[in-house]
């Protein structure tokens, strides 16, 4: 049977944590693109006049900055190492929603305000103004881009999110690449700015070359790049608890990926009704120059599937990624706090992280604890504290309240917290350590939410 003892404990690396503000960084850096495409409109709109006027223009003023706002979703999508160790993927992605649903909503008043001031320039009906339009060349792509966008925003909206099964929503997700190469083509075509100046030209032509380099680099050929060079399979699944299993990971030099215990990877395994998808799954344990594991609950046909993998499935994964590490401790001393199988990286910080440690683990039943003996073991091997609780039976149910949690832990304001958990769980969790004190920059949180 392979066997993961328990690696020691080491500080965190000296200077290796990132800043505050670099996870405020990119907001201003968007900003100032942002501003320099109202700028490029600027220079290359001569003159305004009357309402037809302003409304064609208010509409290139949104068709520019819905195309800027395209470049940026791709570079959000990228995967970029910096970013997603520094910033953190679930922040990413949020950054990402916020801005899809701006981009969606800048092409909607693009070709709302661009078809009304044609109209009015026209005097035509606007079903009449449409159809001309859609003669244009150029204008099939740009409405083709228009409608994916809708496509993958409805389909992004949390209603629609709840409902799909994460490969179906991968999947239609994956379609925003032709949107968006079918609207730079319709832009640089039809734009009037783009006409008018070759330096608008080759300031388009470097936004979406750079975000189209790097999202090829970092989302296609690094997972080949690291396929090729480690040669990870499988080299057992183990079942852990009702539902869960573990899976353990060979592989050459692994310890070259750079992994660290709190960080996930995306998961493609090369088997049947498997290997089209690519999941995110964070270590259980932590990472060992030739095996690392990954211990999944059972919550969709991916997840269960992993129950049947054979020894020696290939395994193509991307990543490290996320910012659930040793690197956000500042006080030395810690609470992880988790929630069913939210569990696993915790399991890996447990294992890693210096200083004065308490776990609180929270499940449905006993036996959905699972790595309870191997918390255990950790704990008494470390000199840490590991305490348990379920919802049934009754009176062993732990209130996510900021009283019920300084009781189990009294100095609670003073440690960092790693929280991972579901939805629910991390909101109510979120608001019961903000009420006892603890400051929201030492509320360490990561979802795959996204």
């Amino acid at each position: 049977m392979t066997a993961l003892a328990p690696q020691p404990t080491t500080a965190p690396r000296a200077g290796h944590a990132p800043p505050r503000f670099a996870a405020l960084l990119p907001g201003p850096v968007a900003g100032l693109g942002a501003l320099a495409v109202l700028l490029l409109w600027w220079r290359t709109t001569p003159s305004v006049i009357g309402p037809a006027g302003w409304l064609t223009e208010s509409g290139r003023i949104t068709g520019l900055l819905a195309g800027y706002g395209a470049a940026v979703l791709l570079l959000l999508m990228a995967r970029i190492p910096v970013l997603e160790h520094h910033v953190g993927t679930d922040r990413l992605a949020r950054w990402h929603a916020m801005a899809g649903r701006y981009t969606v909503g800048l092409a909607l008043a693009h070709t709302l305000t661009i078809l009304w001031g044609y109209t009015l320039t026209s005097r035509t009906d606007p079903v009449t103004q449409t159809v001309d339009v859609l003669h244009y060349p150029e204008m099939l792509k740009g409405t083709l881009g228009f409608l994916l966008m809708l496509l993958v925003g409805a389909t992004s909206a949390r209603a629609a999110r709840r409902r799909l099964p994460y490969e179906a929503w991968h999947l239609i997700h994956m379609s925003s690449y032709l949107a968006v190469f079918a609207a730079f083509s319709h832009q640089l075509v039809l734009g009037a700015q783009f006409v008018a100046s070759p330096l608008a030209r080759v300031f388009w032509y470097a936004l979406y070359l750079s975000a189209a380099a790097l999202l090829a680099w970092y989302r296609f050929l690094t997972p080949i790049v690291i396929a090729f060079r480690h040669r990870m399979r499988v080299a057992e699944v183990r079942v852990e608890s009702p539902g869960v299993v573990s899976v353990y990971v060979t592989g050459r030099r692994l310890d070259e990926l750079g992994a660290r215990a709190g960080q996930f990877f995306r998961w493609r395994f090369l088997a049947p009704d498997l290997w089209w998808a690519a999941n995110p799954y964070s270590l259980s344990a932590a990472p060992r120059p030739d095996l690392l594991r990954i211990t999944v609950k059972a919550a969709g046909r991916h997840s269960a599937a992993l129950a049947d993998l054979r020894p020696g499935t290939r395994i193509w994964a991307e990543g490290p990624y996320g910012a659930l590490t040793a690197d956000r401790m500042e006080s030395g001393r810690a609470l992880l706090l988790g929630g069913g199988v939210g569990i696993t990286p915790l399991r890996a910080l447990f294992e890693t992280l210096p200083g004065d440690l308490t776990l609180v683990y929270l499940a449905r039943t006993p036996e959905d604890l699972a790595l309870r003996e191997e918390l255990e073991a950790l704990a008494a091997a470390r000199g840490a504290r590991a305490v348990f609780f379920v919802d049934e039976p009754a009176g062993h149910r732990l209130p996510l309240t900021a009283s019920s949690l300084r009781r189990v832990v009294p100095d609670l304001p003073t440690r960092d917290v790693y929280l991972c958990g579901p939805p629910g769980m991390a909101r109510a969790a979120r608001t019961a350590l903000r009420e006892a004190g603890v400051p929201r920059h030492r509320i360490h949180h990561e979802s795959f939410e996204f």
